[in-house]
């Protein structure tokens, strides 16, 4: 029952049993314009719910891992091919841990078995915790620098989009009706966001200082897990597909990289390294 509360407050909020997923990680490498995913292997090998990975920096994987019946933060050393913990929470679970800027600390989603769900900062050391944002129940969050951040925060039962500046403590909501994937766009001060305001979901970029918003492309039909590369590319992952589209100068999705008869299906993370030269995925475990 208590997989079941996690899954339906920080994915969809709506009644469906929680699935084995896997996070994969591949070398992405590129030769005449064209993308090769290479060097398949599984980081978290692991029975039960192994999602949302991040990259705490080009030889560390964090993502949420399931162990002794609670949800912790794992960090996947690359080089050594070995998984590190981070926090050891007996009374909740964390959820999307994430580098904060221009720290060693991660900052994760904390689910309590009570219900209490707040965003903490940890430390990376020794998993000691402190809450970041008081009063916001947030789902998914992004940095924007280490002063600002970007939430999607359950409100009335769907998410609303939020800035929090930790200097001055301020919230302000820039729209209701959003997705849980959110992103700092690579070379730029804008950040990205799934707008489901309209029944056509929408990829739009904020501008989180000013407030403003724009359209970038419509999602790929249903889905909104996506990532960017550093060349301002989008990838958008579906069923046993992974999509591109890069704003400069497509008009439209095409196919990046198809995982047809290679048994892994139902992608439902996705994430890149800083100079995107590698890949984590997360699939669907049968």
């Amino acid at each position: 029952m208590r997989n079941l509360i996690v899954f339906i407050s920080l994915i969809s909020f709506s009644s469906f049993s929680q699935t084995n997923t896997e996070v994969y990680l591949f070398d992405l490498t590129t030769k005449d314009n064209t993308f090769n995913l290479r060097n398949q292997r599984n980081i978290s090998n692991n029975k039960g719910y192994d999602n949302q990975p991040s990259f705490y920096n080009d030889n560390i994987v964090l993502f949420s891992s399931s162990r002794n019946n609670q949800t912790d933060i794992a960090a996947y050393n690359i080089r050594d091919a070995k998984v590190n913990w981070i926090s050891d929470t007996p009374n909740g679970g964390e959820y999307s841990p994430t580098k904060i800027p221009n720290q060693k600390n991660v900052s994760a989603i904390r689910l309590d078995n009570d219900g209490k769900q707040l965003l903490y900062k940890y430390n990376y050391n020794d998993g000691n915790s402190h809450e970041l944002l008081k009063n916001l129940k947030v789902g998914y969050h992004c940095w924007y620098n280490q002063e600002v951040i970007i939430s999607s925060v359950l409100e009335d039962d769907a998410l609303s989009l939020i800035v929090s500046n930790l200097k001055d403590g301020s919230n302000y909501t820039v729209q209701k009706k959003v997705g849980r994937s959110l992103h700092k766009i690579p070379n730029s001060n804008l950040i990205s966001y799934i707008s489901k305001e309209n029944e056509t979901w929408e990829i739009k970029s904020l501008d989180p200082i000013s407030g403003d918003t724009k359209k970038i492309i419509n999602t790929i039909p249903e889905a909104e897990d996506m990532c960017w590369l550093i060349n301002g590319t989008i990838l958008m992952g579906k069923d046993d597909q992974i999509f591109k589209f890069d704003p400069k100068k497509d008009d439209d999705w095409s196919i990046f990289y198809s995982f047809k008869d290679s048994g892994l299906n139902n992608i439902t993370r996705i994430a890149t390294n800083s100079i995107s030269t590698l890949l984590a995925i997360v699939f669907e475990s049968k």
